[in-house]
């Protein structure tokens, strides 16, 4: 129920999960204490903040150290664009994911992020249409 909604109140649910106000806000706050619940947080949507534009920035690079990582990891820090970045296996070193208002403020992003740290080979593929976007972790598996 919060991952859908945080601003539920205690009471609304523990009305929701059959249990009354403090043993509800006891689990609650063993969650938080045990790092299961990181934040909770409002979302914004990106269009009406002017930021309706998405990329995904696919980056190679022939520095394999923890001095360029941590060259990168700064200066993507300096990059408030860069929404969600991952390291990952095969082909593409780093994926970032990149929120700007239109196709000229991208540019000026490149340009910044390519001043930022060495690259080998950077790709931008524009998100066309959001199919599926989620906050919401599936906890089956839990």
């Amino acid at each position: 129920m919060l991952q859908a909604d945080a601003s539920l109140s205690v009471r609304e649910i523990g009305e929701r999960v059959g249990l009354s106000a403090t043993p509800c806000w006891r689990r609650i706050k063993n969650l938080e204490d045990s790092g299961v619940l990181r934040s909770r947080v409002a979302l914004v949507d990106p269009a009406r903040v002017n930021l309706a534009v998405s990329a995904l920035v696919l980056i190679r690079t022939n520095e394999h150290n923890r001095e360029w990582l941590g060259d990168f990891i700064a200066g993507i820090e300096r990059l408030p664009e860069v929404v969600e970045a991952y390291r990952t296996s095969g082909e593409i070193d780093y994926l970032l994911k990149v929120r700007v208002p239109d196709i000229a403020a991208y540019d000026e992003f490149y340009k910044r992020l390519i001043e930022e740290v060495d690259l080998y080979d950077v790709r931008t593929t524009f998100i066309m249409e959001e199919i599926k976007h989620t906050t919401a972790l599936p906890l089956d598996y839990a």
